[in-house]
Order: C-alpha cells, then structure tokens, then sequence
C-alpha cells in the first residue's frame, strides 16, 4: 500500500461510501503528527469537529489536549484521528457497516504513521481495532500487543466529563503509556559506552 498522505486525505474528502456523509459540514480525516510514535483513536467526530473539520476539539477534545499535555506533550506530536472520518447524527455510535466503510481510511492513516503505541479512546474504537470481546471498564488500562504496535484501551475522554472518578484510571492507563513509550525509545538507542 504506497499512499501518500494527500492521496489518503483526498479519498476521505470524495468518499461516499455509506450514508453519514450526506448530512456533514466537514469530513474529519485527522491530525498531527504523521510519523508520530503515539497515535490516539476515538469514535467518531462529535458537533465541534464537524464544524471545524478537525479531530479531538470539542470538550471531550480540550480535555485531550490537557490529558497529552499532562504527558509531557503536545498535540502536535501525536497522531489523532476517528474510526468513522463523518460525524454520526446526534454523535451516536458508528454503525458497523459505517466503520467498515472507513476502516480502509484508517489503515492506511496507520501505515503512513507507523505508530509504536496506540491509545484506543473508549468502547468503540477498542472493539473495532481490537474486537468485540473487548469491554472497556474490564480491559482498559491492559496493552494488548498486536502486529507489532502496542495498544491500550481506556476511557474516550467525554466518558471522564460525565464521571470525573474515571479520571485517575484513565491518568493511570497513559502513565502505562509513557513507560512504554520510554521502553520503547530505549530499546532503538544505541547502548552507552562508559
């Protein structure tokens, strides 16, 4: 697969693929870093998105800044995107047949990006990427290893708006994340010579 990324953002900006784009004022591809160790994937875009045409900017997408923030880094040097590129009416869950519209989208977003670890954020995108068996109050906070790349279910940040106790959970789950980052950078430097 030797997409560029102006040929990927340009088949999510023409795709007609399911009924979802009909009703849109932008198609929401993704942003950030496009080599970025550290990729975050949520559901869908909500209202804010939309409008913008950006991923992860709304409230549930303040609190992610902060959440990135609180890791020591900004959105700039992560990877966010969606599994569906097309907000969903009234921000419900993706339909199956929506996200396998748009899975082609993101696999190809996840080659370009060859991320080392990805943050799964809530239900939907933990089952999609991970599969139906996953329940995110039971899995989350567990690295699941698969193809390569690290990936780790938690809580979507709107979920930590409507219940801030799931908060230090969530916060638990990214310092998980850190330490495998760290490890992971480790690993690829060369030993030091005394």
């Amino acid at each position: 697969m030797n997409t560029s990324w102006d040929q990927v953002n340009e088949q999510i900006l023409a795709c007609r693929n399911c009924p979802l784009c009909e009703h849109i004022h932008n198609k929401v591809p993704g942003q950030g870093d496009p080599e970025a160790a550290l990729m975050f994937i949520g559901e869908g875009p909500g209202q804010d998105e939309d409008l913008q045409g950006l991923a992860f900017v709304g409230r549930a997408g303040q609190l992610l800044t902060k959440m990135i923030a609180a890791m020591g880094m900004t959105r700039d040097e992560v990877f966010i995107c969606n599994i569906v590129k097309c907000r969903p009416p009234m921000n419900r869950v993706p339909e199956p047949e929506e996200a396998a519209a748009c899975m082609p989208y993101l696999r190809q977003q996840f080659a370009l990006v060859r991320p080392k670890v990805v943050v799964l954020l809530g239900a939907t995108a933990a089952r999609y990427i991970l599969g139906d068996h996953i329940r995110i109050t039971r899995d989350r906070g567990t690295f699941v290893y698969k193809k390569g790349v690290w990936f780790m279910p938690t809580y979507h940040p709107s979920a930590l708006l409507r219940d801030e106790s799931k908060k230090k959970d969530a916060w638990h789950d990214l310092q998980q994340v850190m330490a495998k980052l760290k490890e992971i950078s480790d690993e690829g430097s060369p030993a030091e010579t005394v």
